[in-house]
Order: C-alpha cells, then sequence, then structure tokens
C-alpha cells in the first residue's frame, strides 16, 4: 500500500476552474473503490503554514492498495484528464509509510500501512507530513508563531523542500516537508531550540483539537512543478516491493 501527494499548478487565467475543481472532483475520489483516504488540498506560497494562499497551486493527498492502482488513476482518470485539458503542471510523489501518530477527521489513514513497515531503522531520505486542525481560539498564538518555525526549517541541515496544503484557511493547515535523512529530521524536531518551544507551547497552551504526525519513504517521483522536479535525483526509482 502506497500514499501519493500529487501537486498541481494552473495557469493564472485558469484560477476559476481550480476552485471549480475542489468541488468537481470530490465525486470521482469518492467513488474511486481503491482509492483508501484522499483530501483536496489549497496551497500557501511558502512551503509551509500560510495565511498568503497560493490559488495556481492545489493538492490532493490520497492512499492506495497497490501502485498500479495509483497508476491507474494517474493515467486514465477524470481528474488527470481534467489537468491534462487544462494544461496543468503535476507533479507526484510517491511514499509507504513509516510511522504515524494521530488523527484525521477522526481517522489513522496511515497506521495500518505503517503497522507492514519491517525496516524500523531505516535512515534514508525522508517525507513528513504535519497536520493540525487549530482551535479557533488559539489561531492568533499558532499564526504568530508560524513564520520563525518556518525559517529555521528552510535552513535546517537535510532540508530539500516542502509544501504548504491544507484543507481550509487559516485552521486546517498541513506541511509535506521532505529531507536526506530521518536523522535529519530528529535534529530539527528535537535538538533545535526554537522549534522545540514552538511544539511545548502546542502542548501547554492547547492550539489543536486534532493533530497528525506521519513520516514516509518516498521511492518514486513523476511529472514536474514549474518545469523540474523538486527532488530530482535523490531517490532511488526502483519499483515499491509491495
Amino acid at each position: 500500500m502506497i500514499v501519493s501527494l500529487t501537486i498541481v499548478r494552473y495557469k493564472s487565467i485558469f484560477i476559476p476552474f481550480a476552485l471549480i475543481a475542489m468541488a468537481i472532483h470530490r465525486i470521482p475520489l469518492t467513488l474511486n473503490k481503491k482509492c483508501r483516504f484522499w483530501k483536496l488540498m489549497g496551497s500557501g506560497k511558502n512551503g509551509t503554514f500560510d495565511l498568503n494562499p497560493d490559488w495556481q497551486q492545489w493538492g490532493l493527498l490520497a492512499t492506495w492498495e497497490t501502485e498500479e492502482d495509483f497508476n491507474q488513476f494517474y493515467k486514465n482518470s477524470y481528474i488527470t484528464k481534467w489537468w491534462d485539458f487544462f494544461g496543468v503542471d503535476r507533479w507526484s510523489i510517491l511514499s509507504k509509510p513509516l510511522v504515524s501518530h494521530g488523527k484525521w477527521d477522526g481517522k489513522e489513514p496511515f497506521k495500518q500501512l505503517s503497522e507492514n513497515i519491517i525496516d524500523k531503522n531505516y535512515n534514508g531520505p525522508v517525507a513528513v507530513l504535519t497536520r493540525a486542525r487549530v482551535r479557533i481560539s488559539m489561531l492568533k498564538n499558532f499564526w504568530s508563531n508560524v513564520n520563525s518555525v518556518a525559517s529555521i526549517m528552510e535552513k535546517a541541515p537535510g532540508f530539500i523542500t516542502s509544501f504548504g496544503i491544507g484543507e481550509a484557511p487559516f485552521f486546517l493547515q498541513a506541511t509535506f516537508s521532505i529531507w536526506e535523512s530521518v536523522e535529519d529530521v530528529k535534529n530539527f524536531a528535537y535538538k533545535s531550540k526554537e522549534h522545540a518551544e514552538v511544539i511545548a507551547k502546542t502542548r501547554t497552551e492547547d492550539w489543536y483539537s486534532e493533530e497528525l504526525f506521519a513520516r514516509f519513504i518516498p521511492f518514486k517521483t513523476l511529472g514536474s512543478l514549474n518545469g523540474e522536479d523538486p527532488v530530482k535525483g535523490l531517490f532511488d526509482k526502483q519499483e515499491f516491493n509491495q
């Protein structure tokens, strides 16, 4: 079983159709029995939690039983035909779950998958998903701390790139970041003083009504954004052993 994140980027003239797609694309995803879990999301401009939406860039996160199920979607679905019709840039990264904690809309979408991972000592390239439902009363506290964490992450050793994604502005936010190794992620998460202080605030001030943290082993990318693969050359392109 695999997890896919697809980032699409529309030309500015087609932004209205990007907004329409957020409603229309729910139908084929709901009807696709091979797609176990999915979320259509908007994007922030700065690659992390962001108050400034990027109206040209959108995301689709989904889980699939097999890589072939994803391939069928990628090649033949109504959604990909929509993207092709509007000439969007399309980039996907495929991963297998390593570890997951927390819930997303009351579900644990990656837990069953992560239980199938054998190599708990893996330390190669890793993707990290952090998702939160921010309490309305804590929005000011949350957003006043976001920029400092984002600037630290971008300068952290081993950081490659990140995407700010979310189901709704302001309070349903997620970041999908990609790193050179698990050790780099741990160093940023636990050894960065500034980041540790923000994490402590989320606990003591109870910012979130729901949160999820997951790590994935990325194994393949397809397509491009702005003419290039954001992680070109980093991952082994070998087929995932189901």
